[in-house]
């Protein structure tokens, strides 16, 4: 799932290659996307494309004052094409959701495409007056490269969640996802399995100044590489997050993964939890 870095990154790839463009067709290969009818999606054609943006995990872009907003889910991407097809798709055909095409002050003819892999389609579209219209975006805790260290403790002190779980829920902190809250944890040296509003005040600071150099590095690393490539730029900076039975790069352990019905994190046994194994049911039953 395309996570704060990566959406920054398309935000930022957009407002160069978009901004000052004028939408030309949208065409709409899987119905299913939108989640709003009112504005309607034909109201876009013909607006200038005046700036893009990040909120969250979600990605938008302002029309003149109509917004369209996507959340990628976990299989969702935006691919730009310098050359799109001028044939509008079939609905339904391949993983192709929505395609929105531009006339450039250059005379160029690009468009963007909203794609998502695989069967269980989570992939959505809204357009709007107000990005807060999103109930997604209206639920978002403070941004996590805006949050401030005395906003970070409050926000943990007042859950008793799991700190991984505490990290991904947007309506805490909004902008982290499953990947990077791994590398957060293991850049801090603390167990997922830790409860947020027991960790000391010394732990606080470090979580904080592990989320904000971990962050920042992931946006470094990110902003200005094409679309096509920040998949692979993601993978490539992780240290533990999808790489289980490979050798912790710090300390030369085995990475751990602890796995839920539809999803699974990785730790580092040695540099967070003490070299203690956690819990993972599911292994613990293939075990039998």
């Amino acid at each position: 799932m395309p996570e704060l870095p990566e959406v920054e990154a398309l935000a930022d790839f957009l407002r160069e290659h978009a901004m000052g463009a004028v939408v030309g067709r949208v065409d709409i290969a899987a119905l299913s996307v939108l989640k709003t009818f009112d504005p309607s999606i034909t109201a876009l054609p013909g607006r200038d494309v005046t700036g893009a943006a990040r909120f969250g995990k979600h990605l938008g872009v302002d029309c003149d004052g109509l917004w369209l907003i996507t959340h990628l889910s976990r299989a969702g991407w935006m691919r730009w094409q310098d050359n799109p097809s001028s044939t509008p798709p079939k609905p339904g055909k391949g993983p192709l959701a929505l395609r929105v095409h531009f006339f450039t002050p250059e005379g160029l003819t690009p468009a963007f495409d909203l794609t998502e892999a695989g069967t269980k389609k989570s992939l959505a579209v809204w357009v709007v007056t107000d990005p807060s219209e999103v109930p997604g975006i209206a639920s978002l805790g403070p941004d996590a490269m805006v949050v401030t260290e005395p906003e970070f403790a409050e926000v943990l002190a007042g859950t008793s969640a799991r700190i991984k779980n505490a990290l991904v829920d947007q309506a805490l902190l909004a902008g982290i996802g499953n990947a990077y809250s791994d590398e957060i944890l293991h850049t801090a040296k603390l167990s997922p399995f830790a409860n947020s509003s027991r960790l000391t005040a010394e732990q606080i600071t470090t979580l904080y100044g592990a989320l904000r150099s971990v962050l920042t590095d992931a946006i470094a690393r990110s902003v200005g590489q094409d679309a096509a490539r920040l998949k692979g730029e993601k993978r490539s900076g992780m240290r533990v997050h999808a790489r289980t039975g490979l050798p912790c790069p710090v300390c030369g352990d085995v990475v751990r993964e602890v796995s839920f019905a539809e999803r699974s994190f990785q730790y580092c046994a040695t540099c967070q939890t003490g070299g203690k194994p956690l819990a993972d049911r599911r292994m613990s039953r293939l075990l039998k």
